[in-house]
């Protein structure tokens, strides 16, 4: 005998695990959804609305958790990216330009050859000639941008029609590599990629729109329900993404929860304020804070370790391992950085920080400490992401600040570029410390994680992976500082719950519980009763937002 559905239950999933995020682990239980809403994860309630719900799903043994969110991310640049010359699965030296030559070959109509994601380790001291790519390409200039996107290749072409040359000097917040005679060898760092934002390509809004749903597709697949897009803005010669999103949602094909941090010019000063709350608050008035909102500004501190402009304390060391003098690059002073934290703060803004160097989060923190004495506690949930380096004495600071220790764990493991590009110039003693995940969550600060992608994979898994076993998987390599590891809970508590938080969504998402949305990831395994070794192996099945699957591994 049939049942007729029960209006309002569309759906029961039954027989598998589910991890609320409520409790230290998962249960053998089930989970009831409604209206696009979770209606109940109490075992005898399941029971008595499975016979009669409009869909019974087998979990068969499955785990059923929160939808993943990446607190951290660039979505429509990884997207633009990878419709592009992407050099990110190229393994050396050769195999890179080998990628670019035939891009070129294969795009003649292009003015400009614009691409990105070449590893600093493929070349000797991670900084690739001119003479490389115009060998390969000597008709059209060429800008490439390396993997963490904070340094970028050039070719000689590129190099004029940027009107740059010996005689040009290095940007305050960059660098460039230099031939013997001041002559841009064709690497460089920071601030010095901006200075070819007048002349470069720049993807058409019809790129970066489909840029945007390729990313959100292979998000989608990874389990990921919702993100922060850490750049929202025009920079570093892409257009103006807030239009891109803003086009998807009328079109009804943006299915993630996006939360905006907009990009602050480091060059623009105070002035810039007031336009990016008008455009959070015209945002306000045509979206709901669940669906998309601008809420938050980001703010760069420093650069990276691999190019040594990360802001450090300590000097970093030459490749004799003597001290350099130089202690990387802070973009703002501190107290013009404290000026612009407090008033972003007082405007009701949350604060999401690039901040790398230990003497980065130490300014960004100090900008916070003011802000609060300023304006009081605005429980805006400000976040500092990154942490390659934090001062033991600023560990405790995040918890007695309410800021959020926002990590991307795939960078903690030995790899070629952090093993030969930036352990043996930081200054010494910091190796077993970096990325300090556990000295963190032991000293109280709330975590959050993202990816940080098209620097890294956005895939929770292996980041979760790499979180608990400070390793990747296949490396014969030892752990990076294996004390700083977290457990499964800590990590997927990250993934989901904290980052909901610094969101602003963890009122309707990031838990199971009755009320909150029906965003869902199914993984064919329990993460919680594997060997931690075999965390990389679980692989995503199904996503549902808002009770609606959006991704199925079967095809289905």
């Amino acid at each position: 005998m049939s049942h007729a559905a029960v209006p309002g239950v569309d759906a029961v999933f039954e027989n598998g695990w589910i991890y609320t995020g409520l409790e230290d682990g998962p249960r053998l239980a089930g989970l009831a959804i409604g209206g696009g809403r979770i209606l109940s994860c109490d075992p005898e309630e399941i029971a008595r609305l499975a016979p009669r719900a409009a869909q019974r799903i087998d979990l068969d043994g499955r785990l059923l958790l929160p939808g993943f969110q990446d607190a951290h991310a660039h979505p429509v640049i990884a997207g633009t990216e990878l419709l592009g010359c992407d050099l990110s699965g190229c393994a050396d030296a050769e195999a890179a330009l080998a990628a670019i030559k035939a891009y070129a070959e294969a795009n003649p109509e292009r003015e400009w050859i614009i691409g990105a994601g070449w590893s600093m380790d493929a070349f000797p001291g991670g900084t690739p000639t001119r003479g490389l790519l115009d060998a390969i390409v000597p008709d059209r200039p060429v800008l490439l941008e390396n993997r963490d996107h904070h340094s970028a290749w050039a070719n000689t072409r590129a190099f004029a029609a940027a009107g740059i040359d010996a005689g040009t000097p290095d940007p305050p917040d960059g660098r460039f590599e230099r031939e013997a005679d001041g002559t841009p060898a064709g690497t460089m760092h920071d601030g010095a990629m901006f200075l070819f934002e007048a002349v470069r390509a720049t993807p058409s809004d019809e790129d970066a729109y489909a840029g945007l749903l390729e990313a959100q597709r292979r998000m989608l697949a990874l389990g990921v329900t919702a993100w922060q897009d850490a750049a929202i803005g025009s920079l570093m010669g892409r257009p103006d993404t807030l239009p891109i999103y803003l086009r998807a949602l009328a079109a009804g094909t943006l299915h993630a929860r996006v939360r905006g941090a907009q990009w602050w010019d480091r060059t623009a000063g105070l002035s810039q304020l007031a336009g990016l709350i008008e455009r959070r608050d015209a945002v306000a008035a045509l979206h709901p804070p669940e669906r998309f909102s601008l809420g938050t500004v980001k703010i760069m501190v420093d650069g990276v370790a691999e190019s040594r402009t990360a802001a450090m304390h300590g000097h970093y060391r030459d490749a004799a391992g003597a001290s350099t003098g130089s202690t990387g690059l802070a973009f703002f002073p501190p107290a013009q950085l404290a000026e612009f934290v407090t008033a972003i703060d007082a405007s009701g803004m949350q604060l999401h920080f690039h901040a790398l160097g230990d003497r980065a989060v130490t300014d960004a923190l100090d900008a916070l400490e003011r802000a609060l004495r300023t304006n009081g506690k605005q429980h805006l949930r400000h976040h500092l992401a990154h942490l390659e380096t934090v001062a033991p004495a600023d560990l405790a600071r995040f918890a007695e600040l309410g800021a959020t220790a926002n990590l991307q764990p795939l960078w903690a493991a030995h790899d070629a570029q952090l093993d030969e590009l930036v352990i043996p110039f930081l200054p010494a003693g910091v190796e077993a410390t970096l990325y300090p995940f556990a000295a963190l969550a032991s000293a109280g600060a709330a975590l959050a994680a993202g990816s940080d992608w098209p620097v890294s994979s956005p895939d929770p898994v292996q980041a979760i992976h790499v979180a608990v076993n400070r390793r990747r998987p296949a490396s014969a390599a030892p752990p990076l500082g294996e004390a700083q590891a977290l457990t499964v809970t800590q990590a997927v508590n990250a993934y989901t719950s904290g980052s909901a938080r610094v969101n602003h969504l963890d009122t309707v998402t990031g838990q199971l519980r009755p009320g909150a949305f029906a965003d869902i990831a199914i993984l064919d395994r329990n993460l919680f009763a594997i060997d931690a070794a075999e965390l990389h192996t679980a692989v995503v099945d199904e996503t549902w937002i808002a009770g609606q699957r959006v991704y199925s591994r079967s095809g289905d």
